[in-house]
């Protein structure tokens, strides 16, 4: 039996995406698996006042499971309201490769999809998301669609080297398919390991402002935007990890993208990092602690800070729940 998005009290992109484009911000993009992970996100983005798209990736849907997704994505519109401000909430699929996986999360309750097919010949992309955003439309879902590739794995996701987004295929693509967003390839990485050490990574406004002119107002999504804090990376290395040479984006960059267009900012890597970093020092502090509610408690403290910090200084969606 299907359920509708609406039913669990989720809402789709359309409006925040709006909001966001007028109000120069993006709503942050932020993936879980857990409860620790959901916890923190809605508490961080509530005591931010921020809207929030929760985003499962194939991965997780199948590591935590597709029925229990449903209701931890329903207990966290209600978790909002018990904290005293019911913020505007989405279920998203992450990289969605197949028209059978975006169907099966559309039939369990997510407000918005995304197809990846960027993997395929420009054609045969455009085809595959067109099939999506037919049957998604049919629901009120929203559709992300994909040009360019990402280098770096993260999850199921993985490519060896990028490919920037053309700015003459976008309007034809958007035409062409009906999505209501898009993922663009303009110098942001997949995982942790994004850059070499010593470069100084830089985002390819030229081409994003290019898009822009071709397809104004039009929502723009970024993916592998984590900034890999190297504080959190030294406090993984000095309790144990081994984490060398882990680079990202910096945060004045993504700052800039939010002012034009880009109005969704993906973010996994450095909540894994918040996590991982609270986690391994629990461990070399309290060797004999085992009642896991002692080490997860503070992973899901350092992840709720991150992302209070990334809702208020990176993406500027702070104060904006009820535009």
């Amino acid at each position: 039996m299907s359920t509708h998005y609406t039913q669990l009290g989720l809402v789709n992109t359309r409006a925040m995406f709006d909001k966001a484009v007028d109000g120069g911000y993006a709503i942050p993009a932020y993936n879980f698996n857990n409860m620790e992970q959901l916890q923190a996100i809605i508490m961080a983005c509530v005591e931010e006042d921020s809207p929030v798209i929760l985003q499962v990736s194939s991965g997780a849907r199948k590591y935590a499971n597709q029925t229990l997704l449903r209701y931890m994505a329903q207990g966290a519109v209600e978790y909002a309201a018990e904290l005293g401000n019911p913020i505007p909430i989405c279920l998203h699929l992450d990289h969605g490769d197949t028209f059978e996986l975006c169907k099966s999360c559309i039939d369990m309750g997510f407000s918005s999809v995304m197809i990846d097919g960027s993997q395929h010949p420009y054609e045969k992309n455009v085809e595959l998301t067109a099939q999506v955003v037919e049957y998604a439309h049919k629901f009120d879902v929203t559709v992300e669609g994909e040009l360019g590739v990402l280098a770096g794995i993260e999850d199921d996701v993985q490519a060896e080297k990028h490919v920037y987004t053309q700015p003459d295929e976008v309007e034809d693509f958007v035409k062409k398919t009906g999505v209501d967003s898009l993922a663009i390839s303009i110098g942001t990485s997949h995982g942790a390991f994004k850059f070499k050490p010593g470069t100084d990574p830089k985002i390819r406004l030229d081409i994003l402002h290019e898009i822009e002119k071709r397809i104004p107002r039009f929502p723009i999504v970024l993916h592998g935007s984590s900034s890999v804090p190297q504080d959190i990376v030294a406090e993984i290395n000095q309790f144990g990890g081994k984490l060398k040479d882990a680079i990202g984006i910096s945060e004045e960059q993504l700052r800039l993208a939010t002012k034009s267009a880009v109005c969704k900012i993906n973010i996994d890597s450095d909540g894994r990092l918040a996590m991982t970093g609270a986690i391994r020092r629990v461990f070399v502090e309290k060797p004999a602690e085992f009642d896991p509610r002692k080490y997860l408690g503070p992973a899901r403290q350092a992840l709720k800070d991150l992302y209070k910090h990334k809702c208020r200084t990176v993406l500027g969606s702070a104060g904006h729940a009820k535009d």
